[in-house]
């Protein structure tokens, strides 16, 4: 069993459980009626009230800690966006009584620290458009110190034990700790809970190979994945899912591979530290292996984004060198 007594691990469990239910709330209250109008903005309200909500519990129990997060407020100050500022606020206020607008800016811009030697970093919820759409997103959390990722925690609302798309289900809390093993339960606050070990899948052979490819394809070559698939001699159904909840399943043996392939549009894309630092823990410590697509560690030492690094490929780590060759053999 993983150090439950730590306060650091305490702390990033109760963080991701407080904003899971926040964003889970927006999502069941906001996002059923924006969908069929195009309107993305219950998303923006979750995003940032999770992003307050996590600031501000991280300032007050560890007011000297640095938090790395994907928001900053100026789109909240703009003209016309006050509707979103009372609606951020008013959400936030469900967790912090009393909470005010400027009190919000505030712990929202919490996130613009730099990435020093030791940080936390926080994707409030990474999959959007899983989120407008009632799918799967993960609220996202790590620390980070001298660039090792030392604590992971993926919140998956939509999730039930790390592998089943359940919107009405508890969801499913991941946590890794460095040298501790990934460990998953439910979600639902209360008493405490039953902590499962997780471990990735044994399949090594790549005609078995389960690719955990993305609804959406702003970030990736869709075309190229196909020839990676090919040249690796899957011949098994893909799994289709968004975000950060990807490496949770890929962790509970749902698949074996994550290939993050540069689009074409964006050929000098960087990965930022928030969209990987908790899902690379959570996999590895479940005996997965993670990598950019040279085969490089990912490197958090960079700041904000992995400028030393391209692409990225996770695996459950016995098919890891079959995908680097096979990316090799496409020139991908």
């Amino acid at each position: 069993m993983f150090d439950i007594n730590n306060p650091e691990v305490q702390f990033a469990i109760e963080a991701v459980r407080k904003a899971a239910r926040l964003v889970k709330t927006v999502q069941l209250e906001l996002a059923a009626d924006s969908l069929t109008k195009g309107d993305k903005s219950p998303v923006t309200v979750a995003d940032f009230a999770s992003q307050a909500l996590v600031s501000r519990m991280l300032m007050q129990q560890f007011p000297d800690a640095a938090l790395v997060g994907e928001e900053a407020s100026d789109a909240l100050k703009e003209a016309g966006a006050e509707h979103l500022l009372e609606a951020v606020t008013g959400y936030t206020a469900r967790f912090v009584p009393g909470a005010e607008t400027a009190s919000v800016c505030e712990w929202i811009d919490r996130g613009a620290a730099d990435a020093a030697n030791r940080f936390w970093t926080l994707d409030p919820i990474d999959g959007t458009k899983g989120f407008i759409r009632g799918d799967q997103y993960a609220i996202a959390f790590a620390l980070i110190e001298d660039g090792e990722v030392q604590i992971g925690a993926l919140g998956c609302p939509n999730l039930t034990d790390g592998t089943k798309f359940e919107p009405d289900g508890l969801g499913t809390l991941m946590v890794a700790v460095k040298g501790q093993g990934t460990w998953l339960t439910d979600l639902a606050e209360g008493a405490e809970k039953d902590w499962k070990r997780t471990q990735v899948s044994t399949r090594a052979n790549g005609a078995e190979a389960r690719l955990m490819r993305s609804f959406e394809s702003d970030h990736t070559d869709v075309s190229k994945i196909d020839e990676f698939a090919s040249a690796l001699g899957s011949e098994a159904e893909p799994v289709r899912m968004d975000s950060q909840v990807k490496y949770a399943a890929l962790a509970a043996g749902t698949g074996e591979i994550i290939l993050r392939l540069l689009s074409p549009k964006r050929l000098d894309y960087k990965e930022k530290i928030w969209d990987q630092a908790a899902g690379l823990l959570v996999l590895e410590e479940a005996g997965g292996r993670i990598s950019d697509l040279d085969g490089k560690p990912l490197d958090f030492t960079q700041g904000r984004m992995l400028l030393n690094n391209r692409g990225v490929l996770a695996t459950n780590g016995l098919l890891h060198d079959a995908a680097l060759k096979a990316l090799k053999d496409i020139g991908a």
